[in-house]
């Protein structure tokens, strides 16, 4: 990765560019992504006095209790910009912010907080219309470019679908399972044994190995409360608690013309293969793997994922399939236009598209993404 481990972050002039509008800066994100990293690294070039508060330090907790506009004037002092880190740990932290946004005049708020779901509900409604909101995910294939090349990307393509792309584990070689054996423990599942609604945590792990193993296809929440002792209403709970803390997102089936399509399906990827490898724990190199093609397919995906996010895409993303098993891997929608993707790791693997899809959907294009001509899909 060169000498320089800082790998620079596509959010950092969208986050200066919101600075100092009378309006909080709020940045989510799964926990060990970078997210203080790239707010020092825009703070260091403000040249502004900066308060910086900790949610999980005990006495900043305390500190803020029962917050007054007096208190944060007090606390705030002279400084143009308070940092407020792990701000998901401070109780009734929105109405804190709404009350430097609403009456301190020419503070910068920014806050930091690894779950969105804590988080966003203590915010939100105090907040709204008073933040702009971003999320930082694990690294991305253009960021990962920009700091080395697009040729020594793609000689580390099998590298991220075994090791994944978070920020500690890309600049570690060497450490890569030690570090995801750490992320994918406890603390991967912090936040979310925080909340009263997780009652099992051993059932929420059990639930994201199941869902683990199914990446790439179909999955019938049924089936996997079956597999774990626990109803389909549990299993779909705790999926959603899976995806508002970041580790999984949901991909739907795209459904509307054709009679057998299969109507309410979902397939659920990782946001990162590592996270995905270090919860089956499996390591292995391609070569000694039964799974590559899911792989890879969760690479791509995700990768999509994380581009249309940063650049604020409002495209709908699915999978098609029908009952007679014709299949689609993903597919986007933006202004009524559907673009077709098949995902192939050995790009010398024929790929016919179904006749069916082509023939009831407008569709502008229909594309094969393998390793060869991935940037195609990620810049």
């Amino acid at each position: 990765m060169g000498n320089d481990n800082f790998v620079s972050r596509k959010l950092t002039e969208s986050i200066k560019g919101k600075l100092f509008h009378n309006k909080a800066v709020i940045l989510y994100g799964p926990r060990q992504t970078g997210k203080t990293t790239l707010i020092n690294s825009i703070l260091q070039e403000l040249g502004k006095k900066i308060i910086y508060l900790n949610g999980d330090d005990s006495d900043v907790r305390e500190m803020l209790v029962r917050s007054n506009i007096t208190k944060l004037e007090g606390i705030i002092g002279k400084a143009d910009l308070i940092f407020i880190d792990e701000a998901q740990r401070i109780p009734e932290i929105g109405i804190i912010i709404k009350i430097i946004v609403d009456r301190i005049r020419n503070v910068q708020v920014i806050a930091t907080g690894s779950s969105s779901f804590i988080l966003s509900q203590s915010i939100r409604e105090p907040l709204t219309g008073r933040a702009f909101e971003f999320i930082l995910f694990p690294l991305t294939y253009s960021e990962l470019t920009s700091h080395t090349s697009l040729l020594e990307e793609k000689r580390n393509t099998e590298k991220r679908l075994i090791y994944g792309a978070y920020p500690e584990v890309v600049i570690s070689p060497g450490d890569e399972k030690d570090l995801l054996s750490l992320l994918s423990g406890s603390y991967l599942y912090r936040d979310l044994y925080m909340l009263e609604t997780v009652s099992r945590p051993d059932l929420l792990e059990k639930i994201t190995k199941a869902l683990a193993l199914q990446i790439g296809s179909e999955i019938s929440t049924i089936e996997i409360g079956q597999l774990v002792g626990a109803d389909r209403n549990t299993v779909e709970k705790y999926i959603d608690l899976l995806e508002k803390a970041f580790i999984v997102f949901k991909l739907p089936a795209l459904n509307r013309n054709v009679r057998n399509e299969i109507k309410k399906g979902k397939k659920v990827y990782f946001y990162d293969n590592g996270i995905r490898n270090a919860v089956i724990k499996n390591f292995n190199n391609l070569s000694f793997r039964n799974d590559t093609g899911a792989l890879w397919e969760n690479y791509c995906i995700s990768e999509r994922m994380k581009y249309l996010a940063y650049s604020k895409s409002s495209a709908q993303s699915y999978f098609w399939r029908t009952t007679q098993q014709q299949e689609i891997d993903y597919i986007e929608e933006s202004n009524n236009i559907i673009d077709a993707f098949e995902f192939k790791y050995n790009s010398k693997s024929k790929t016919k598209f179904s006749k069916t899809f082509l023939d009831s959907y407008n569709v502008n294009l229909a594309k094969v993404i393998s390793p060869d001509n991935i940037e195609e899909f990620l810049e």
